[in-house]
């Protein structure tokens, strides 16, 4: 059978500077275990599945899947699918905003100058860690435990641990162990000087399919819980520029905005650069 996909760039400044996504329209008739194959066969960090909403509410329903399993939810997949969706031919039951139904249920999507944005799904797994889980986490990342300012669950979905170091210089300059015996998600978050183009920079560590850790380009999910994270904290009261890649070689940008309600909505460009069609 035909299927269209597309191969999108998520949340780059540039091309090939963002991180990639596959979308593979669609997708009804394949199974589970046969969305997983094909994520794995394409090995990026997130491969998507469109298919029809099941809630009335919804304009269209997605599967996640990393290489070693199925997300509830993931940031720069919900752009990527909406952007392919729309790019498609896809019409939205609201103007100016699309509903998207996934393993967490309704995600909001709206058009901004910059892209497109979501709002900010509620956390699953919130509060301060224990301190055993914090020298475990510090052990990870190769730091003294001391050389954390603040640790958080700040879980989505995706099951992050987020750790705030005194800098984004201190985030860049960490060298995690990259077969520590054990499933990682680690956030780390570092605050740019005063005056630069972003505010903060993120990095995204954590374990595939095979045990090995190892870091997400650009990453949505994790920007939005972090977004809460900074809020609920008051050291942000304003929507700001994340940094994200930067290790990589990449140059990711995620935008964070708050609007009057409270809702914060994380966003960032999207660009088509490979588009086909697959024959399973």
């Amino acid at each position: 059978m035909a299927r269209p996909f597309r191969l999108v760039d998520v949340f780059g400044s540039g091309e090939f500077s963002g991180n990639p996504l596959a979308v593979v329209a669609d997708a009804a008739g394949l199974d589970t275990e046969t969305m997983q194959r094909i994520t794995r066969w394409l090995n990026l960090s997130e491969t998507t599945f469109l298919l029809p909403p099941e809630n009335p509410e919804a304009d269209y329903r997605v599967r996640i899947f990393t290489l070693a399993r199925e997300l509830p939810f993931a940031g720069h997949p919900t752009l990527g699918t909406c952007h392919a969706w729309i790019e498609a031919g896809g019409t939205p039951r609201r103007p100016g905003q699309i509903m998207q139904e996934c393993g967490v249920g309704l995600v909001p999507i709206r058009e901004t100058p910059q892209g497109y944005a979501f709002a900010a799904p509620p956390l699953v797994r919130e509060g301060r860690p224990s301190d055993e889980v914090i020298a475990e986490a510090a052990a990870v990342l190769r730091i003294h435990v001391d050389a954390i300012v603040d640790a958080a669950w700040i879980d989505n979905g995706p099951g992050w641990l987020g750790i705030m170091l005194s800098s984004a210089e201190a985030v860049l300059a960490v060298q995690p162990d990259v077969s520590p015996g054990r499933h990682v998600d680690i956030g780390l978050i570092g605050a740019h000087p005063p005056g630069s183009e972003a505010a903060y920079e993120v990095r995204a560590l954590f374990s595939n399919a095979e045990g090995t850790v190892i870091e997400d380009p650009v990453t949505g999910s994790l920007n939005a819980s972090v977004a809460q994270w900074l809020f609920a904290s008051g050291r942000v009261t304003d929507g700001y520029v994340a940094a994200q890649g930067t290790v990589l070689g990449r140059r990711g940008r995620v935008r964070i905005d708050r609007d009057a309600e409270g809702a914060i909505w994380v966003g960032g460009a999207t660009r088509t650069l490979f588009a086909g069609e697959g024959r399973f």
